[in-house]
């Protein structure tokens, strides 16, 4: 058994680790570390967990591989002194997707403790990168809204379908925006209302760029009043002479034998992807205006956060990419 720790459990996207890693076959969860709560058991914290006899501590015990659930800055702080000592990590911060440090530290505000990780780090996206995954022992855990992004368009980029420019208009569950306290996310703000944000920019646009190879990427992501999951509509103008029947046969070629990528035939929903780690992406093409529409649906905390971070190890690992993540979604 493969013994594993989560720095930061009593986030969203570190409680669903928790409970994917005790439900894997092949893992051990020794450890779980928070920076609040230290010393209460999991259990009394999340019911849900009451089988997981571990308690909150401020320090990671000795592991194999560690998922780190720390904002972005205090992440790979967190993970230093662990890769220094071999063992294998999963970065669910954004502090190792972006190859470029200065583009980093544009979009984040802080300068990176470890510019020269960044070259070694995988890019955690195994549908992409699976070999560079397996051979890494630093992982760069996606975003949620890259994920169903950059699933959506890596087909159309990659066999030069589309020209330069792309739109992605995404919509989020409340659980992205994570458990602190925020006016913005209270339910009488929320609830029966729909927001944009972040249309000077969002920090998720270049890691879309860099996995794209777009030169120009309009994100705008949106906030809408449920829990779990993303749905993001993607357009580009299609080079001329693409015709429909082409373009969903390269999506069924693209993902064909990705055990959790499914192209489907009618627009999927995000409740379809709700609890597991399922992206579903429906491609189209708009006649009139030659425009390429890929709709993408994910859970933003499983495909998006945790489960893709458990797919990741299992590469890492050298076990099958499915192993503990074979769940149906839940429905309706």
């Amino acid at each position: 058994m493969t013994k594993a720790g989560i720095i930061n459990v009593t986030g969203y996207a570190g409680v669903e680790l928790a409970r994917l890693l005790h439900q894997h076959p092949q893992v051990d969860l020794v450890s779980v570390t928070g920076r609040s709560l230290i010393g209460q058991k999991l259990a009394d914290v999340f019911p849900h967990l009451a089988d997981i006899d571990l308690a909150i501590e401020s320090e990671i015990a000795d592991v194999d591989v560690a998922f780190s659930a720390l904002p972005h800055g205090s992440s790979a702080e967190a993970l230093l002194p662990l890769i220094k000592k071999g063992v294998k990590v999963v970065d669910i911060s954004a502090d190792f997707r972006l190859k470029d440090a200065a583009v980093y530290e544009e979009w984040y505000g802080v300068k990176h403790p470890a510019p020269e990780l960044l070259d070694k780090a995988a890019y955690g996206l195994p549908e992409l990168h699976r070999e560079e995954i397996a051979k890494s022992s630093i992982i760069a855990n996606p975003g949620c809204y890259p994920t169903s992004a950059i699933l959506a368009l890596a087909p159309a980029t990659q066999n030069n379908l589309i020209e330069s420019d792309i739109i992605v208009d995404s919509k989020s569950g409340v659980s992205g925006a994570g458990r602190t306290l925020s006016l913005t996310v209270h339910y009488s703000e929320i609830n029966e209302n729909a927001s944009a944000y972040a249309l000077d920019g969002h920090r998720h646009m270049p890691e879309i760029m860099q996995e794209l190879a777009a030169p120009s990427v309009l994100f705008l992501p949106h906030l809408i009043p449920m829990t779990r999951g993303i749905l993001s509509s993607c357009y580009a103008k299609l080079k001329k002479g693409v015709s429909k029947e082409q373009v969903r046969k390269l999506y069924d070629d693209f993902y064909n034998g990705e055990p959790f990528v499914r192209v489907v035939n009618t627009p999927p929903q995000t409740k379809q992807t709700w609890g597991n780690n399922t992206c579903l992406i429906y491609p189209s093409v708009d006649l009139r205006t030659n425009r390429l529409i890929v709709i993408s649906c994910i859970d933003n905390l499983v495909k998006g956060a945790a489960g893709q971070a458990v797919q990741n190890m299992n590469l890492m690992l050298g076990i099958p990419e499915t192993t503990g993540l074979d769940y149906l979604a839940v429905y309706p």
